[in-house]
């Protein structure tokens, strides 16, 4: 994992140990001028660095990050100051300026959705993460997403994951509620789906993720107490929520685990792109579907006994939940206020579908064994307008 730095004051003691030949300060525009920014640039002219400055451009594609990463100099440390889009991007230019042979990997003519980079490369980016947002755990994962064509792909590799991070709570304390939730909704999400989506029993794995997503449940109710009622998030529930997320991307807890197991993200993927949604609003839409159709006996999307199991311990910690996993889990995101209303036209539907089969199906593991049909029957019922769940929940206590 990441080294884990907590206040500005401990970046010139990471570039000390690191003595990186340079350092590029590449923020996304809406905090190149925040007070974050402008702390780190500090403390890293401390250090006696001079940072070059960048923002992230509005297309993180490829010919950006071979441009970019041109600019870079043997040894150099990329600070990447933003969301997921903006970690990504650094350390996409981070990698592919360690590394340009990288480049050919991931423009490579092939369909899928998934590029899978060689171990040979390395085991971290330098890259000093410090996330603005939370929930997509950028900061501490092997992963980045990048558009390519029409779509966007997914890079996995060991070089991508960043030399360390920053967690402050100025970073995110401007952070809408409705972003705070979505995060720790993406961070719950990354946690339990490798687990209900295979239909193996690792029980020291499984321990450990369902101790993560209770606890990701708990911080979360804890932060929607307070955006439901127009409070600010408290710093100290930001930064629980951020390590937690964070701790969601060690492999640890899904080694053994089937890695093609998470149809629910390739299928988000797909259809966030094309109607330019938000990945959580996808996410939130076809998760409780597929959750659905894993309880019907459907084992191509998880183990109905797995998600069962899962959901039993998560009622342990929150007794209000209803005892479907799938309505519970609707009843959830109704609590927290999440946005999962996705209005889909059925001239689409087989569109998205194709598209999704194509980059992660038809002989590709990820969706092996859905064809097209299938695919938009998942798309129809998760896009549908849907009555309120059983279980309605408890008001909410003002906090």
């Amino acid at each position: 994992m990441p080294v884990s730095l907590d206040t500005y004051d401990r970046i010139p003691e990471l570039l000390r140990e690191l003595n990186p030949t340079g350092v590029t300060v590449l923020a996304d525009p809406a905090v190149a001028d925040h007070a974050v920014t402008r702390k780190i640039l500090a403390e890293i002219a401390h250090a006696g660095f001079t940072p070059d400055r960048a923002v992230t451009p509005a297309d993180g594609g490829m010919p950006a990050v071979e441009a970019a990463a041109s600019r870079l100099s043997p040894g150099e440390l990329v600070v990447g100051v933003g969301g997921g889009s903006t970690l990504d991007f650094a350390k996409l230019v981070a990698a592919v300026g360690r590394h340009p042979d990288l480049l050919r990997y991931l423009t490579s003519g092939q369909r899928s959705g998934l590029v899978a980079l060689p171990l040979p490369w390395g085991e971290h980016a330098e890259v000093l993460a410090v996330p603005t947002t939370l929930g997509t755990g950028s900061e501490a994962g092997p992963v980045a997403c990048f558009p390519h064509g029409d779509g966007k792909r997914i890079a996995m590799g060991e070089c991508l994951r960043p030399r360390a991070a920053l967690r402050v709570p100025e970073a995110t304390e401007t952070l809408p509620g409705r972003l705070v939730m979505d995060g720790v909704l993406e961070a719950l999400f990354r946690t339990v789906i490798p687990y209900s989506s295979d239909t193996l029993d690792l029980p020291e794995q499984d321990a450990a993720v369902e101790d993560l997503a209770g606890r990701l449940l708990n911080v979360g109710d804890r932060l929607a107490r307070h955006t439901a009622t127009g409070l600010p998030a408290p710093a100290p529930e930001r930064l629980l929520a951020a390590r937690l997320s964070a701790e969601s991307q060690r492999g640890a807890i899904n080694i053994g685990r089937n890695p093609y197991a998470v149809k629910c993200w390739a299928v988000a993927n797909e259809l966030s792109t094309t109607l330019g949604l938000a990945k959580m609003r996808a996410v939130s839409a076809l998760w409780p579907v597929v959750w659905r159709q894993a309880l019907r006996g459907d084992t191509r999307f998880g183990s109905a006994d797995r998600v069962h199991r899962l959901w039993e311990s998560l009622r342990q910690r929150a007794p209000w939940l209803a005892p479907g996993p799938d309505d519970g889990l609707e009843q959830l995101m109704l609590r927290w206020r999440i946005d999962r209303t996705v209005h889909l036209a059925p001239d689409l539907r087989h569109h998205i579908a194709l598209r999704s089969v194509r980059a992660w199906g038809a002989g590709l593991p990820t969706l092996a064994g859905l064809s097209a049909d299938d695919v938009a029957a998942l798309l129809a019922e998760a896009t549908e307008p849907t009555a309120s769940v059983a279980g309605s929940p408890e008001p909410l206590p003002a906090a």
